[in-house]
């Protein structure tokens, strides 16, 4: 039986029909019955449910909390097409309990605290937050959204993180370099101040000085865009040539795709002239040309992990421990020699 023509269903009603309280009908409705309520009262109260078409008034239960379900993430640059597989594994860990709102950091710069207080301002449940600029946490007002920080090396004393053991990756990198003859390597750094850019550029000069390589690192940066690496490599690439590099690596996927436009614009055979590589992995990187080497990231894992942390948080789990590493891989091909 349907509920009465032009007349709202209320909490209250099911009650009287079930013969039970709000506050139960409350807890069946949202899933928090178990061990609270018998499953006879439950049974009716279910059954009351389906007799008047009762639904579910989450505004107003968020009004009542203070919050909503809402989780958002908050990322530099949710075009490319990384975010996307973060983002599937956000929504598969999700499910259903919680709606997602994806939210660009104007200017592609590294999420700060300004951007917290914006979207604040919608009662999330959580926030997660994508590669936050250096100082994020300095920043932060006490009592915000709880949230989780992903790929944020550097982090995870002082929040709840996840992020990717890049050292598997680089490690076969340069050994792959290193087997195909090079000896210094220039490094292409991205223009916005990120914790995850530091410990890539940090840990591929390390290990590459192990395996007795130079890393060229002259400060040289550029845009996490094709265009803006392009144009900074078509004047950087005949100066790293000059010093020796026979071998560059990008912080990012697209930024390595600027490379090699550069290097076809000068016309530099990749690999023969100069052999190219960077980190993630996107799924354009198999069809450059010619394909792109690429230190693989699991996007998709980071942005499932990532979400099943903030629902613990969310349920009372201590944010803090053991962070979740994610392992890093390498993708070897032709731009490399591969």
């Amino acid at each position: 039986m349907a509920g009465p023509v032009g007349r709202r269903v209320t909490a209250a009603m099911v009650a009287r029909r079930a013969g039970t309280s709000v506050s139960t009908v409350s807890l069946v409705v949202n899933g928090k019955s178990r061990g609270r309520v018998s499953e006879v009262i439950t049974d009716r109260v279910r059954a009351a449910v389906d007799e008047l078409g009762y639904v579910v008034d989450h505004a107003a239960s968020s009004l009542a909390r203070g919050t909503t379900d809402l989780v958002v993430l908050l990322a530099p640059d949710l075009p490319n097409p990384y975010f996307g597989r973060v983002t599937t594994g956000i929504r598969a860990a999700l499910g259903s309990r919680h709606p997602l709102m994806l939210s660009v950091i104007e200017g592609g710069e590294q999420p700060g605290a300004d951007d917290v207080r914006r979207v604040a301002a919608f009662r999330p449940a959580g926030l997660l937050v994508h590669a936050p600029s250096p100082t994020f946490l300095d920043d932060l007002e006490p009592g915000g959204p709880p949230m989780v920080l992903m790929d944020a090396p550097g982090f995870e004393s002082r929040a709840a993180t996840v992020t990717f053991d890049l050292e598997p990756g680089v490690r076969a990198l340069v050994a792959h370099l290193a087997a195909a003859g090079h000896t210094m390597i220039a490094y292409l750094e991205g223009s916005t101040p990120s914790a995850t850019f530091t410990v890539r550029r940090e840990l591929l000069s390390r290990v590459a000085a192990a395996h007795g390589l130079r890393v060229l690192d002259d400060g040289t940066r550029a845009g996490l865009t094709l265009d803006s690496a392009a144009d900074v490599s078509t004047e950087a690439l005949p100066r790293w040539r000059a010093a020796g590099a026979t071998a560059v690596v990008a912080a990012a996927d697209t930024m390595a795709y600027g490379v090699l436009a550069a290097a076809h614009r000068l016309g530099l055979a990749v690999p023969g002239d100069i052999a190219v590589a960077g980190f993630d992995d996107l799924p354009y990187s198999q069809v450059t040309a010619p394909a792109l080497t690429s230190v693989a990231l699991p996007a998709e894992e980071l942005g499932r992990a990532a979400a099943q942390r903030l629902a613990g948080v969310l349920a009372g789990a201590d944010g803090y421990g053991v962070a979740p590493r994610l392992p890093s891989r390498l993708a070897a091909r032709a731009s490399t020699g591969a």
